[in-house]
């Protein structure tokens, strides 16, 4: 047997988790090769690695989904065979995906209590109490809602939260959460980690996946990294650097990674073209009331603000989304007015929405339907789509961008989320368009996508070809954008000029308008 990779914990105390020497394979290909982790009580443990490290698998056989195929799992001590998630519910072990499992028609009430309804005499539910309940667990959050109110009718940000609050309500050991922070401003950040120090102070323990390094340092005690499906190491984070974690990761030295320039996509100082897009005035309802923007050729131009300020009802405006009800948009120096998408994708613009899971992926169709489905019209003679041209294109893309598949046939749900994301990024360059829209393209994704993502995007810039760059990380618009356009209800309010911002000077940007008022 390998010797364990884990190290020692110093506190003298039984673990509430350790897995040992997990093996799991699929159709014969290892995911997980002799993989371990240790979580001890009241610590609030990291699990990072790049996508198809084998994070999921692990956590999957931790709460049931899979089954491993050999290795040791034990329960504060006791041997533990779990082979269902009802069972890893029962056993204190509570799971918060990054695709929320919650039912948008159904009340926030319903949603927490489901499966533990309060009953009364006779079978029925209480629902006083259960209204009750509801309101006590979301107040731990910070959170003031109509409970009764379907769960759809609030923001993806509301909807994680009550998510996070049914698994507190549990009464769980274990909570793990997979990306917990992804929809969240940094408002209702504070308030998650407020949460977990809350739940940590109680003897409850986090498993807590995130590819925001950042924050890890300041909610975890610990790290374990998996790359190729093996556990790399154990570190105390107080004892380690993010270079460190990144070089644990990609499997290379720091002087290597300091090299290639770890974060800065931005590249050389480009030589600008033409304007692409002029936006004047635009608005199209209630969360986009007057926004400017202009992009020329060679050109990465920055949307900033706090989550709700505009940035993706600007970017669904500009692809003919949602119609104007003022302003003016100017295409290549004509009048444009998009009476849909398919009237931008014509005209050579294209929007990488912001979920890959809901508005972007079809996950039962393959990697190669997916990847053509906005260049069909030019695939298509006759009615019958040109399948060897189509190949052929499909091919060249995974080659170009570096995507993890077995075949182009491969359903994409089978994909990591990385590579996902390559396949959505590959079928707007298929269509070579002018100007580029991207939502969040890095979102979700672990440290060596991003980088390779943002590689993508530097090569078609330098093309001569325009980018809008959305991020709501401050670091990605500081590093990769020319110029960035800051947003605060609905209206651009500013902007900064690159080279010279920082990530403070575009906190300020915001914290100031956002005090201010757009006015």
């Amino acid at each position: 047997m390998a010797p364990s990779l884990i190290q020692k914990t110093e506190r003298v105390v039984q673990s509430l988790v350790t897995m040992k020497t997990i093996d799991k394979a699929f159709s014969g290909v290892p995911a997980l090769r002799s993989a371990e982790l240790e979580i001890v009580p009241g610590e609030v443990h990291a699990l990072i690695g790049q996508n198809g490290a084998g994070k999921s698998t692990l956590i999957k056989i931790l709460t049931g989904v899979y089954r491993k195929d050999s290795g040791d799992i034990r329960l504060r001590g006791e041997p533990a065979m779990i082979s269902s998630p009802g069972e890893a519910q029962k056993s204190g072990i509570a799971t918060i995906y990054q695709e929320l499992n919650l039912v948008p028609l159904r009340t926030v009430t319903e949603n927490v209590i489901m499966g533990y309804e309060p009953k009364m005499l006779g079978g029925l539910i209480n629902w006083r109490a259960a209204h009750r309940h509801t309101r006590e667990i979301l107040s731990r959050f910070g959170i003031d809602i109509d409970v009764k109110a379907p769960l759809g009718s609030y923001s993806t940000a509301i909807q994680q939260l009550v998510a996070i609050a049914r698994a507190v309500s549990l009464d769980a050991s274990l909570v793990i959460m997979d990306e917990p922070t992804s929809s969240l401003d940094d408002r209702e950040v504070d308030i998650l980690f407020g949460v977990v120090r809350e739940l940590k102070n109680s003897g409850v323990s986090v498993l807590y996946v995130s590819h925001f390094l950042d924050e890890l340092f300041r909610i975890c005690d610990r790290v374990t990294t998996m790359r190729d499906g093996q556990t790399v190491g154990t570190r105390k984070l107080t004892d380690t650097t993010k270079l460190e974690l990144i070089a644990d990761m990609l499997g290379r030295n720091i002087e290597e990674i300091e090299a290639a320039g770890m974060t800065d996509f931005g590249g050389a100082e480009r030589q600008l073209g033409e304007t692409l897009l002029e936006a004047k005035g635009v608005a199209t309802g209630p969360r986009l009331h007057e926004f400017d923007l202009t992009v020329r050729r060679g050109e990465i131009v920055g949307l900033g603000g706090l989550l709700g300020s505009g940035r993706t009802e600007a970017a669904r405006a500009l692809f003919g989304v949602d119609a104007l009800t003022k302003g003016e948009i100017r295409l290549k120096g004509t009048t444009w007015k998009p009476g849909n998408p398919s009237d931008a994708i014509q005209d050579g613009i294209g929007l990488l929405t912001e979920d890959r899971k809901a508005e972007g992926i079809v996950p039962d169709m393959s990697v190669r339907e997916n990847m053509t489905l906005a260049l069909l019209p030019k695939l298509t003679r006759n009615g019958q789509i040109q399948t060897g041209r189509e190949r052929e294109l499909v091919e060249s893309f995974i080659r170009a961008l570096g995507i993890k598949t077995a075949n182009m046939d491969q359903p994409i749900r089978e994909l990591s989320g990385g590579n996902q994301q390559k396949v959505l990024l590959a079928r707007w360059l298929a269509t070579e368009p002018d100007l580029l829209i991207l939502d969040e393209p890095t979102r979700g994704v672990d440290v060596g996508a991003k980088l390779e993502i943002q590689a993508i995007i530097r090569s078609y810039v330098e093309r001569g070809f325009g980018v809008v760059l959305i991020s709501s990380e401050f670091e990605e618009l500081v590093e990769g954008a020319d110029r960035i356009v800051v947003l605060q209800d609905g209206y651009s309010v500013t902007t900064l000029q690159n080279p010279g911002v920082t990530e403070d000077m575009l906190v300020r940007a915001i914290a100031h308008h956002h005090e201010a008022g757009h006015a």
